[in-house]
């Protein structure tokens, strides 16, 4: 089988891994044929490059900035997006052969992109379904219901209409395609997130700590990921200023984002807070190992149901989950479900400093929860189920 995979994210092998990666090294270990398209920052790289990585052909496209940039610069590089990706695929691709189009949502540019490679392939597509746009915008009060919204909104529906197969993250992102966008039951299913499941290392469990100072006897709650407002940033800086006085309980906050700046100036000069960059992989899942919690966060004027993807990491190093989301999400009944950590609603400060403290003050607690997390993790998040679902499609 000849895959095109059509991406705005695919890590180097020396960078990182995601659930991406793992999905295209998946299918090329299962001997089929990937081709990833990649739009890469062009201050990441000074030209398009079509070679051979993690098993795959890979052509990465010199595309503008659209990461740790103002809204405008990365809305005209959204914008260019779909240009620059089937120039490209035209020019390098030309003489290839392709049995389907696998690519991902956001962002709704790809659209275009998709519906031009189904066109010259004569290939069916199939869209992963990571986030619903522009109703994610709309709740953050990011854009209005006006011209823009329109624009997008048209996108969306372009989006879904070119899809043949549309995978879900969860049975709550199902429904709620099926009834705000009038999607057929036939052409949508669960597609969740997973990941290629290693085994952990056994190290010494004190070395990063001592690394960034953080003491021996403190109760670690990390969050490790993209800081935008999405993720409900200010609420989190709030609940975790309000838990200064809470000597046993360190909080490290880990990734880049929009919002790393005001994260910066709202914590740095908390004793119970480090902030770091983006770590390599590597040295990221060493420092999960010394951590005793992995926080998620979502803002909680969200509508629409995410479902994020970090949790796979917490699960993976037995760390039990602390959720701070919103109401309309299900990753709530994923956390009930699994038995892999504990919830609460994302504008509750009270709420947020009691699971907390909960998590802090039972060890035994958070160790049972890490191994369901774990248990979980194998049964319902192994990268064979995602790959199981695509060969049943075109295999």
């Amino acid at each position: 089988m000849d895959v095109l995979y059509i991406s705005t994210v695919f890590p180097k092998e020396n960078e990182n891994s995601t659930i991406y990666t793992d999905l295209a090294e998946g299918l090329a270990a299962r001997g089929h044929h990937v081709t990833v398209v990649v739009a890469e920052e062009k201050k990441k790289i000074k030209h398009t490059k079509y070679a051979c990585e993690r098993n795959c052909s890979v052509l990465r496209v010199k595309t503008g900035n659209m990461y740790d940039v103002d809204m405008i610069k990365k809305g005209i590089s959204i914008l260019m997006l779909e240009y620059q990706l089937k120039y490209a695929i035209n020019k390098y691709l030309s003489d290839h052969r392709f049995d389907f189009v696998l690519f991902e949502s956001p962002p709704l540019t790809l659209a275009g992109v998709v519906k031009y490679v189904k066109r010259k392939y004569n290939i069916l597509s199939y869209l992963m379904m990571k986030d619903i746009f522009p109703q994610n915008a709309v709740d953050l009060n990011i854009i209005k219901k006006g011209l823009i919204y329109i624009y997008f909104k048209k996108k969306e529906k372009e989006l879904y209409s070119i899809a043949d197969i549309i995978g879900c993250m969860s049975e709550a992102n199902r429904s709620y395609l099926k009834k705000h966008n009038h999607i057929s039951s036939k052409k949508i299913e669960i597609f969740p997130n997973t990941k290629r499941i290693l085994d952990v290392p056994d190290l010494d469990k004190k070395v990063l700590r001592r690394k960034y100072g953080i003491g021996e006897d403190k109760v670690i709650f990390v969050f490790g990921g993209n800081m935008g407002k999405p993720q409900g940033i200010s609420f989190l800086c709030k609940a975790i200023q309000s838990m200064q006085e809470d000597n046993k309980i360190h909080f490290l906050l880990i990734g880049r984002g929009t919002e790393k700046k005001y994260v910066t100036n709202k914590l740095s000069m908390a004793e119970n807070v480090t902030i770091l960059e983006n770590l390599p992989r590597n040295e990221y899942e060493k420092l999960l190992l010394e951590c005793d919690v992995g926080m998620v966060s979502l803002d909680y004027r969200f509508t629409i149901p995410n479902y994020p993807s970090r949790i796979l990491s917490y699960m993976e190093y037995s760390i039990p989950v602390l959720a701070v989301t919103d109401k309309n999400t299900d990753f709530a009944d994923l956390i009930k479900e699994s038995g892999c950590g504990l919830w609460c609603y994302s504008n509750s400060v009270s709420d947020f400093k009691n699971v907390v403290r909960k998590l802090a003050s039972d060890e035994k607690g958070r160790k049972e929860m890490g191994m369901r997390g774990r248990k979980y993790l194998e049964k319902h998040f192994n990268i064979d189920i995602s790959l199981d679902i695509l060969e049943k499609h075109f295999v």
